[in-house]
């Protein structure tokens, strides 16, 4: 490494710690919180990765907080992407069908460039998922998208401790596929599913009868292990469906098993809301402005967005990365407005909606005392297409500045754009002239 890439690191290294020992204030910008009215000209302060205060143009500011000028932008919370593919994760093989044990954490590519990628779209929290080729893929993983080439260093609970996440399911065409060891058929594909959790069920029974007394536990199983987590409601499942009729097969699974659902894509959830929103299952949806190339999606409309809103349905989007690139989200929210959604929870739906269907309201989703501080620094409104997010800060730190040859490489495109290294172009080398190599 040359002493030029080794000052600029500790030089990032040294402003990172200095923004979390400072008080930082933002002030001037038009503020959308997600729990409360919109702040015209507010003032946002954070405090060693936590929002301290956030409020109007009288709220009081710590005197040795570094202040920043927002005057003309608008500071909304970061945004979290309830369903993607960042980090090229990989899930189950061609074994099996059910494979629960399968975590995708070991499978994610943190110099992918589709994670520099996601900071540049002002995603702040992401669940990375493996496919949808599966009736039970994996394990899911919920990630801060902080600045970090270690897993532990992204991910949402302390060093040492179990990561958080959900399980990976899907029913429909991708994982019916059509030769053995593969269902073949839809209710085959139910049938395999309710076998599972059945053993689960079960298997639960054991361990609790067992007690303290490890002679009478049975063998170790670590895919009804996960399974049992799902039972417990420890484990959210993350459900890839479309057709109507392929949504109402979960929410049968759902009630017969009791556990807890988000149902993702839906595209025909226009269809059917009213049961949805009976059953309490949360929605996620992705919304495409060039639908085709799977069947079972030929009915997606939307509409999705609002006719879910209007049943009471808790709705967020997401991108299924690379599926909708995540730099433009927002798009996503926007046409939904355009379809009938109303602006407030369109812009919910990139944020709290999501916070809340991966049980992480408590922590990101929205700009309050307390909260984690991830927020984004945009030029203009959040649902214009003439709009760009200039900054991205998680927990105190500025992880993305469009302002920075290098982040805005990422945000624009271009030659090197789709490297996959820390430095996938080199910034140093372009200003001196040289190749990059």
């Amino acid at each position: 490494m040359s002493r030029n890439r080794i000052a600029l690191t500790l030089g990032f290294v040294c402003a990172a710690l200095v923004a979390q020992e400072k008080p930082q204030a933002f002030i001037g910008a038009r503020i959308l919180t997600m729990e409360g009215a919109e702040i015209a000209s507010g003032v946002l302060v954070v405090h060693k990765g936590k929002i301290i205060a956030v409020g109007g143009s009288n709220t009081a500011i710590p005197s040795e907080a570094e202040r920043h000028d927002a005057s003309g932008k608008i500071i909304m919370p970061g945004i979290v992407d309830t369903h993607s593919h960042i980090g090229m994760p990989e899930g189950a093989d061609g074994s099996a069908p059910i494979q629960p044990d399968v975590r995708v954490l070991d499978s994610v590519n943190l110099r992918s460039s589709s994670v520099s990628k996601a900071r540049a779209g002002g995603i702040t929290t992401v669940n990375v998922m493996p496919g949808s080729g599966h009736l039970l893929s994996g394990q899911t993983i919920y990630l801060k998208l902080r600045s970090g080439q270690d897993l532990d260093e992204l991910e949402f609970n302390a060093p040492g401790a179990a990561p958080i996440g959900g399980m990976k399911m899907a029913n429909g065409t991708n994982p019916r596929r059509t030769a053995a060891p593969f269902p073949g058929t839809r209710a085959k594909s139910a049938s395999l599913v309710r076998e599972q959790f059945v053993k689960a069920q079960e298997y639960h029974r054991k361990i609790k009868e067992a007690g303290s007394d490890a002679k009478k536990l049975p063998p170790r199983d670590l895919a009804m292990e996960a399974l049992v987590e799902v039972l417990e409601g420890k484990r959210v499942v993350h459900h890839h469906t479309h057709r109507h009729d392929d949504v109402l097969t979960v929410l049968r699974l759902q009630k017969e098993f009791g556990f807890k659902v988000v149902l993702h894509h839906i595209s025909e959830a226009w269809m059917i809301a009213d049961e949805i929103a009976k059953s309490g299952a949360g929605a996620s949806i992705i919304v495409i402005d060039s639908p085709g190339g799977k069947l079972e999606a030929k009915d997606l409309r939307m509409t999705n967005g609002a006719a879910l809103e209007k049943a009471g349905v808790l709705t967020a989007f997401h991108t299924d990365d690379p599926i909708t690139d995540s730099r433009w989200l927002t798009r996503s929210a926007a046409l939904s407005v355009r379809a009938g959604m109303s602006r407030q929870k369109a812009l919910e739906g990139l944020t709290l909606s999501g916070a809340k269907l991966l049980d992480l309201q408590d922590r990101v989703g929205s700009l309050k005392p307390g909260k984690d501080a991830d927020f984004l620094l945009l030029s203009g409104d959040p649902l214009s297409v003439y709009t760009h997010v200039e900054q991205t800060w998680i927990e105190g730190r500025k992880v993305f500045d469009r302002s920075d040859p290098k982040d805005h490489l990422y945000a624009a495109g271009g030659y090197g754009a789709s490297h996959d290294s820390d430095y996938p172009f080199d910034i140093l080398a372009l200003e001196a002239g040289e190749m990059y190599q």
